[in-house]
């Protein structure tokens, strides 16, 4: 993939990625560091080349497994989210998918531990890690439900599937003054939460209604 291919052109072009900027801002977005990132990242290299004419729509697409890359404006609330006491320097994610939001993520953090279940879609991400020269990503194949305890702890927990319930094994996995950015409950019904751990436990904060692909256990 050559330098005009991640620069874009037309509905790929530099243009239109300002225009989905101006649309998050004028969604809420506030955070001009997140903004910044999303507005310089090219979301059409982590989707299909047939869907990459809609890659700066404020909408999920398809990746292929039964997964989507997230809609611009949730991986822009989330990233907000964890990086509203500062830059966290150690984050985990649950759920590469695409890459997409890992990509947002190394940009703003110094270290990106991220776990995804599905081998094709982390091969294919780590491919589009090392075209974008993002070194600072550490990725494991594996049960995402199970966070990766090894690197623990993590100043930011993110992730990017569904569970009926908070795991609470990722919960233990946050420092204090730690935050996790999850969504929670069934298709259809699931909220966007905050946990933020303290000396004296947890806080909860419930952000905004979302529609996620449920959380797995296992590989694939």
């Amino acid at each position: 993939m050559n330098s005009e291919t991640l620069r874009g052109i037309g509905m790929t072009s530099q243009r239109t990625r300002d225009r989905l900027v101006k649309r998050l801002r004028d969604e809420g977005v506030c955070d001009e560091r997140v903004l910044q990132v999303i507005g310089n990242t090219p979301r059409h290299i982590f989707v299909d080349e047939a869907l990459a004419s809609r890659a700066y729509e404020d909408t999920a697409l398809p990746i292929g497994h039964g997964q989507t890359i997230s809609q611009p404006y949730i991986v822009a609330r989330m990233t907000e989210a964890v990086m509203m006491d500062g830059v966290p320097e150690r984050v985990l994610e649950i759920g590469t998918g695409s890459g997409y939001q890992t990509a947002i993520l190394a940009q703003l953090s110094p270290r990106i531990f991220s776990v995804e279940r599905i081998q094709a879609l982390s091969d294919l991400a780590k491919r589009r890690f090392e075209l974008l020269g993002l070194r600072n990503i550490r990725l494991k194949y594996s049960d995402g439900t199970m966070g990766w305890s090894e690197q623990a702890p993590f100043d930011a927990i993110v992730v990017t599937a569904a569970p009926l319930e908070v795991p609470q094994g990722l919960v233990e996995q946050l420092g204090v003054g730690g935050r996790l950015v999850i969504p929670v409950g069934p298709s259809g019904d699931q909220i966007l939460t905050m946990i933020k751990r303290t000396r004296e436990g947890f806080e909860t904060t419930e952000l905004e209604r979302v529609s996620f692909v449920p959380l797995l256990g296992g590989r694939s």
